[in-house]
């Protein structure tokens, strides 16, 4: 049976064998003792037929179980007895567990190097005997290792398994069994490859361990769990080596930058196998996956390092750029198109970190304006993204790598126009500049806001459309009411504002989760038809912008119908007392209470003024009024006086119901009257 088949058949038992081809007939494992047996000629005749599972678990310990009772025929045909003690199964031999969190890099450096030589292929075999007494190159010497080979691969076998489960305390410990049965002696081109297979694995291990720290007092138990049949063979392992040469790698560690570490030498150890001599051009798929996790480790590393920077916040400890083992490292993976595009997005990310700690703050914690380094880093942020784009060339390449770029490219712009927008640098630069810096960049936030894509983050774009739109109509608002003499430039701008309020009301409205910011932009919007209306000296034509604005506020009716709702839901006393300051800000609630009653203090007066505005141009009319005019005029008086008439202390549920019927009843009264009109 070949040494790399774990899984094979005996089928072939059963079949007579060409005489030239005989052996001796094996009736029991124990008989491996006695050399004369091999003198037989006879053919193989089996009288049973071993037992083959289906399970791939069940049969690796199938295999175990052979190899034990194999290493302890070789180990009691042995003359001279060594002096350890014969395996104990009461008394396990420990998998060592540390906590390396104090151990410094160029201390692990160190110790991990072992593995590195362990690696490489022995150039001739020793003489000495060992630890049992062995001789290298005897019979009982080559057997061992045939055996311990094949106890390595099963339990290689079994740590996949267990990786694959997400039982990675357990996968550790099998890990480190079958890097333990790994021991010296002339290794063929086979053997090392299936070693590189083992380190690569060791390193997954140990990166999946890292990312998933919450979860180590499970990990410890499972690493901990020893069969009786581990023991053993660990005891027979030990009779000839100490088995120290992967301890660095197999360790179960408590810190995670430590276990990122160990993960990369594991994938470097790997990685040198595969290039060496013996294995050169051998296994090129191999090497091209190994060539991907250590450019994934050194972008973990990377990430890793630039949480522990965003978690300080610091201008004078941030990471403000990447190391050149690094840099080197993502050379080695160039040519892979998904993970250099995920390198270049966390490099992205790692320049948004830079800019946030060059944010100029005070001493009252106020920032200051927009500084020149923000914008360079936010800048060299969106320069990285857009070579991950280009990188992957299409969304179909890798589409969940293309949305995540997609995203953070949106999201860079967007931060950088809110910040031009918020924290204006008026010092340096014209308002006029500020703002087509403000109008470019928030276009282009707009531009890769995925509204079509069916995803997680759908709703999330058609937010940020939303508030993009909001912004920019906020911002040509204010030019209109600012700018004077050029009224070519005033209408632009008044076009512009009116176009944004209305995108932004309409993506508002699809989200029917923003019942807040609706409502601010569509106030906004009545703001705006009000400041139109103060400059109009005509009755007529202010009767129509009023008439016009209170059409906008009708449409808040919407608004106030999402807020009853969350508002029933969060319950009748929560309802109630959402004045006090301790319920408007409670996190647990899915409404902003104290931005509710904010917006609530500008709808009222806004609300009252444009009825009285309409009531006052209806009655001073000099044309006589027609029966349309007066039924408008009965119902504008009816909901003025009940919005005088209404309870200031009200609970907040019971103002919004009363807004919702006011509102319903001027939108009843407005389509009554086009009905007639149109018919």
């Amino acid at each position: 049976q070949s040494d790399h088949d774990l899984n094979g058949s005996y089928a072939n038992c059963s079949s007579p064998q060409n005489d030239s081809k005989a052996v001796a007939v094996i009736r029991s494992v124990g008989e491996l003792s006695v050399p004369e047996k091999y003198t037989s000629t006879h053919q193989i005749r089996p009288s049973c037929t071993f037992p083959v599972s289906q399970d791939k678990e069940e049969r690796c310990r199938h295999v175990l179980s052979y190899v034990l009772k194999g290493l302890k025929a070789v180990d009691g045909s042995l003359k001279k007895e060594s002096d350890l003690p014969a395996a104990d199964p009461n008394i396990p031999i420990p998998l060592q567990y540390e906590d390396r969190s104090t151990m410094g890099a160029c201390a692990a450096e160190k110790g991990i190097s072992l593995l590195l030589e362990r690696a490489g292929p022995v150039q001739a075999d020793q003489k000495h005997p060992t630890r049992s007494g062995m001789i290298p190159g005897s019979w009982q010497h080559r057997m061992k290792l045939q055996l311990f080979l094949k106890a390595s691969k099963a339990y290689y076998v079994l740590s996949d398994a267990a990786t694959n489960l997400l039982k990675y305390g357990r996968a550790l410990r099998y890990i480190k069994l079958s890097l333990q049965c790994y021991v010296s002696g002339t290794l063929n081109p086979q053997v090392l490859q299936f070693h590189s297979q083992c380190l690569s694995l060791c390193g997954d291990i140990q990166l999946m361990l890292a990312q998933n720290a919450s979860n180590r007092a499970a990990y410890l138990e499972e690493y901990s769990y020893q069969t009786k049949e581990d023991q053993e063979i660990l005891h027979s392992l030990h009779r000839e080596s100490s088995c120290q040469a992967f301890n660095m790698a197999t360790d179960l560690a408590m810190d995670p930058e430590y276990q990122l570490f160990v993960s990369s030498k594991c994938y470097e150890a790997a990685y040198e196998l595969l290039v060496s001599e013996a294995l050169k051009d051998q296994a090129p798929d191999q090497l091209a996956q190994v060539h991907k996790r250590l450019g994934n480790i050194r972008n973990e590393m990377g990430v890793y390092y630039m949480n522990q920077s965003a978690a300080m916040q610091t201008e004078n400890e941030v990471k403000k750029s990447v190391s050149t083992a690094e840099q080197e490292m993502w050379k080695k993976t160039i040519g892979d198109n998904t993970n250099t595009a995920l390198l270049l997005c966390n490099t992205g990310r790692l320049m948004r970190i830079c800019a946030q700690a060059h944010c100029a703050v005070s001493e009252d914690q106020c920032r200051g304006e927009f500084s020149p380094e923000e914008a360079l880093y936010y800048n060299k942020a969106i320069d990285y993204y857009l070579r991950a784009m280009k990188s992957l060339a299409s969304r179909e390449s890798h589409p969940a790598v293309w949305d995540s770029v997609n995203w953070e490219l949106s999201t860079t712009y967007f931060t950088l126009a809110t910040l031009l927008q918020d924290y204006a640098p008026l010092s340096r630069k014209a308002q006029e500049q500020i703002e087509r810096e403000v109008t470019d960049a928030m276009m282009k936030s707009l531009k890769y806001c995925d509204l079509q894509t069916e995803s997680a983050r759908q709703p999330l774009y058609q937010y940020r459309a939303a508030t993009i739109h909001h912004r920019l109509a906020s911002m040509y608002h204010s030019c209109f009411r600012n700018q004077v003499g050029d009224e070519h430039l005033r209408k632009q701008h008044r076009s512009l504002a009116e176009l944004h309020y209305n995108r932004a009301v309409s993506l508002f409205i699809s989200l029917k989760d923003a019942p807040c910011e609706l409502l601010r932009t569509l106030l906004e919007r009545v703001a705006f038809a009000e400041f139109t209306m103060a400059g109009q000296s005509s009755s007529v034509a202010k009767l129509k912008s009023l008439t016009g604005a209170l059409e906008i506020m009708t449409d808040t009716r919407y608004a106030f119908k999402l807020i009853h709702k969350e508002l029933q839901e969060d319950g009748p006393d929560q309802a109630e007392s959402a004045e006090t300051s301790d319920v408007a800000t409670d996190p647990t609630s899915g409404l902003n209470l104290e931005e509710v009653i904010k917006l609530i203090g500008v709808f009222e007066p806004s609300f009252s003024f444009l009825l009285l505005q309409i009531i006052k141009l209806l009655t001073t009319m000099k044309r006589k009024p027609s029966k349309k005019d007066e039924e408008l005029l009965k119902t504008y008086k009816n909901v003025y006086s009940k919005l005088l008439r209404a309870e200031k202390n009200a609970p907040l549920i019971s103002r919004v119901k009363l807004y919702m019927e006011l509102l319903q009843q001027l939108t009843t009264e407005t389509e009554g009257d086009d009905a007639g009109t149109n018919s």
